[in-house]
């Protein structure tokens, strides 16, 4: 039997060496899903990023001999091989991948469910008037699960509905359902399944950033560093300010506790102190005389009226 060696075509060899060139060219290189993402769609995405971040379609083929080729160069950029599957679209940078994973996900946008689409979040039908005239609707949206009801002319749905829960399939008729009702569940947008940044792979779970959560945890940390730093009189462009404040309050009621006269406003609350402290111990003179003058027993007490009164 003679062998025959598989002749590849020149022009993969030449998209393999173009890719292997970007690769090396690049900090970070990143696979994003291309699943229901619409042609106009990527080229608004490519006009927004040009200049940052180079789009390029190829087959998962194509890259996997690409990054062969710069194993020995880019340590780790094998492990990107497991990410290739499906339809993907590889993202060639510079820019922080994180950042960049926040861009695709604010530029996302909402379409309608289609039969077989997974919900990507508890879809909820609101409460309210649907704006459709009463007829053979009402059994549509009985069936997935929809309380309904007339009111002036159109029908209205009862209360608020989770129709299909997250993961769950989106079924034909719900699918319609929500089209009727002018309801969008569906995001779509790419997606960075993972990314290769200088020798480290990070997932899309890894690239993931609740922004209003760590937003919330920095301006903890930095609540709890300055109270901190002030407490320990530790000085600083931050600190500067409020330790002055104390030392001012603190050297006030020093001065006031122990009377020493060095300004006419503490002079003033001095004498006011003084003032306060005499009436205090008036009163409580003039409670101790009246306690002492009472009769300590019954007897003394009668005499006492009988001598008043005489």
């Amino acid at each position: 039997m003679v062998s025959r060696s598989k002749i590849i075509p020149e022009k993969k060899v030449k998209e393999v060496e173009e890719v292997a060139e970007m690769l090396k060219a690049y900090a970070v290189v990143s696979i994003a899903n291309l699943y229901k993402v619409r042609a106009a769609q990527l080229q608004e995405l490519k006009k927004k990023l040009r200049g940052n971040v180079e789009i390029r379609v190829t087959k998962n083929t194509i890259m996997l001999r690409a990054l062969e080729k710069c194993e020995k160069i880019k340590p780790n950029i094998n492990k990107l091989r497991e990410f290739l599957k499906g339809s993907n679209i590889f993202l060639f940078t510079n820019m922080n991948p994180f950042k960049l994973s926040l861009f695709l996900e604010r530029n996302k946008v909402k379409t309608t469910a289609k039969a077989g689409d997974i919900a990507q979040t508890d879809i909820v039908i609101p409460s309210g008037n649907t704006g459709l005239a009463p007829g053979p609707v009402i059994s549509e949206l009985n069936e997935v699960g929809l309380l309904t009801k007339i009111e002036t002319g159109s029908v209205w749905i009862a209360r608020d509905t989770v129709v299909a829960k997250k993961g769950e399939t989106i079924s034909p008729k719900l699918a319609s359902v929500l089209s009727r009702l002018g309801i969008k569940p569906i995001e779509v947008g790419l997606s960075i399944t993972a990314a290769y940044d200088e020798g480290v792979i990070l997932t899309e779970k890894d690239l993931r950033i609740d922004l209003q959560k760590v937003i919330q945890q920095i301006q903890e940390a930095w609540t709890g560093a300055f109270n901190v730093a002030v407490n320990a009189a530790y000085p600083s462009a931050e600190t500067a300010i409020p330790l002055l404040h104390i030392a001012q309050s603190e050297a006030f009621n020093l001065a006031l506790n122990a009377t020493y006269f060095d300004s006419p406003t503490i002079s003033k609350l001095i004498i006011s102190k003084a003032h306060f402290e005499a009436l205090n111990l008036e009163t409580y003179l003039t409670t101790v005389t009246k306690q002492l003058e009472k009769p300590s027993n019954p007897e003394e007490k009668v005499q006492k009226e009988e001598s008043e009164q005489k």
